[in-house]
């Protein structure tokens, strides 16, 4: 934790991708690794200033190092690093930057350190939230149970093109669907709240992420958030999502 009782920033995981960099190469396919070059190089190019960018690209970076099999040490460490809890700073760009050059131009170790011994694979904890690695890969997503539209019903609710901001759930075998929550009952366009507060978890790149938040028991609101629409004040609800992304 950092002295302010905030989660670790983005920084540690960063070094944790130089420090590992080879068994990473080893463990991504070509078309994996080129995605996490491509990622890093998206943060290292977002404007230091510009806090919501570099989250943007902090959280694509995490997101591209999932492929990696639970036996890896940055696997693990993955689930620890709660990317949105400090404020990134200018010093993260950088060190994406320089990660990018390591990881593209590798200099051989001329003194390699013995790899250490891939541990057990972990087992599932009780209570495991949705969304969860182990539930990712071993068991039906709970997500993919929630009421919800295919992507014709959600462009007949939308009058076209669904913005970007709405969550899409990748479902290979069934076909991808919007869940239901994130529209009126029946009829109607989204709610504005739903989209303002995705916009805030980055669900464009993170959909389960966001319907995590929204589908899961949220103490602070007294119930999952998609419950409370129209029940709570809107403003309720994006202060929720606000204080989930600065790390209150």
């Amino acid at each position: 934790m950092n002295e302010d009782g905030r989660g670790p920033s983005a920084e540690p995981l960063l070094a944790l991708i130089g420090d590992h960099r080879e068994s990473i190469r080893e463990a991504l396919d070509d078309t994996q690794y080129a995605l996490l070059l491509a990622r890093l190089g998206e943060l290292a190019e977002a404007p230091p200033e510009e806090t919501m960018a570099v989250r943007r690209g902090i959280r694509g970076v995490e997101l591209a190092l999932r492929p990696l099999p639970f036996t890896h040490p940055l696997r693990a460490a993955l689930d620890r690093v709660r990317l949105v809890a400090a404020p990134p700073g200018p010093e993260t760009v950088s060190k994406a930057l320089r990660l990018v050059n390591l990881l593209a131009n590798p200099e051989p170790d001329p003194d390699p350190a013995p790899a250490p011994a891939p541990g057990p694979l972990p087992r599932p904890a009780p209570g495991s939230a949705p969304g969860s690695a182990f539930a990712e890969d071993h068991a039906p997503d709970p997500l993919l149970g929630e009421p919800a539209l295919s992507p014709a019903e959600a462009r007949a609710r939308c009058g076209g093109t669904p913005p970007p901001e709405l969550i899409r759930l990748l479902d290979p075998p069934n076909g991808d669907c919007y869940p239901e929550f994130q529209f009126p009952r029946g009829c109607g366009t989204p709610h504005d709240v739903v989209l303002r507060v995705n916009r805030l978890l980055l669900a464009d790149i993170d959909p389960r992420g966001a319907a995590s938040w929204w589908l899961g028991s949220n103490t602070w609101l007294g119930g999952s958030p998609a419950s409370l629409l129209g029940r709570l004040p809107d403003q309720e609800l994006v202060s929720a999502a606000v204080a989930l992304v600065e790390g209150e």
